[in-house]
């Protein structure tokens, strides 16, 4: 009997927030990947709820700052009711996206939730980058750069208050894992809000043990656990099929500590799978990592522990 409750996997394909075309090929790829069979095999029941549907890419350059404002606020909302009703629903909401500014109605969904159930909730945000920009501070406009930002209130209100209140979450509940690439605008905004960033610097200094240790601690049994895993976060040296490669990041055997350690807490209880882009890929090598990573984070280890 698994401990996890039933999985239900949303498709989001879309790559509406990011700097290239692709990340609309991520959910079939994870799904070719066998995702929903890997999951089965260790036990978990898996729903899959298909692929939500929203405006196609325009393709087009910023506009006061923002690319394609209206169509990130459709697609974040269709996320924010999908991911919301999985947990009404008591499952567990897995997001396969998708670029990562749908990170975006993924948390608000949960945020939302967490208050109505009077739960802590605490966000892991595995990644290469940062993603607290605004329109002041990244030339760009693209909106999956900047989720974590308007998680926190920085940012055009059509998201800043896609549930309604705002900030959706405060800083203080996000811890970051693995970033290595932060604009220098945006450098000065994560001083200036605290967000709890372990860099790869620091995560090299200290190693992975001591960072995880540090960014799980103070979990406890009223907190809800999010994990929204940017595939870019890995090493582009074992993933190369995402959109915006850094080199430097978490080898495989990183990786799966993080993972292995986030199951070990018990408390997770949605997670976002991102930035997975196929047209970048090799092989879907990148997708058959990712379900090896998820796979961890429900508990598959080399040994039985306790």
């Amino acid at each position: 009997m698994s401990r996890f409750p039933t999985v239900a996997l949303i498709g989001a394909p879309t790559d509406i927030g990011a700097g290239h075309r692709g990340a609309s090929m991520g959910p079939e790829a994870l799904r070719v990947a066998r995702i929903a069979e890997a999951l089965r095999a260790r036990g978990v029941e898996v729903l899959d709820r298909g692929n939500l549907t929203g405006p196609m890419n325009p393709w087009q350059p910023p506009e006061a700052g923002y690319r394609h404002l209206p169509q990130v606020v459709e697609w974040n909302s269709a996320v924010m009711q999908a991911v919301e009703a999985e947990l009404e629903a008591g499952h567990l909401p897995i997001l396969l996206g998708g670029d990562h500014c749908l990170g975006l109605g993924s948390i608000t969904a949960v945020a939302r939730w967490c208050r109505r159930r009077g739960k802590k909730l605490r966000v892991l945000w595995l990644d290469a980058h940062a993603d607290f920009n605004t329109s002041e501070v990244t030339p760009s406009g693209n909106v999956h750069g900047m989720p974590v930002a308007m998680l926190c209130g920085l940012g055009p209100k059509e998201l800043t208050h896609l549930g309604g209140s705002c900030p959706a979450i405060r800083p203080d509940m996000v811890r970051q894992i693995g970033i290595r690439s932060v604009d220098e605008g945006e450098k000065r905004l994560v001083k200036e809000y605290g967000l709890d960033i372990y860099d790869m610097r620091y995560i090299d200094e200290v190693g992975m043990k001591r960072a995880m240790d540090e960014a799980l601690a103070g979990i406890d049994a009223e907190t809800h656990v999010h994990v929204s895993f940017d595939v870019d976060f890995l090493d582009p040296g074992i993933a190369p099929g995402v959109g915006t490669t850094v080199p430097g990041g978490p080898n495989y055997r990183e990786a799966q500590l993080v993972m292995e350690m986030i199951a070990d807490t018990g408390r997770m209880g949605s997670l976002d799978i991102v930035e997975l882009n196929p047209a970048f890929d090799k092989q879907n090598k990148t997708a058959r990592l990712a379900v090896d990573l998820v796979e961890s984070l429900f508990g598959k280890s080399t040994l039985m522990r306790d």
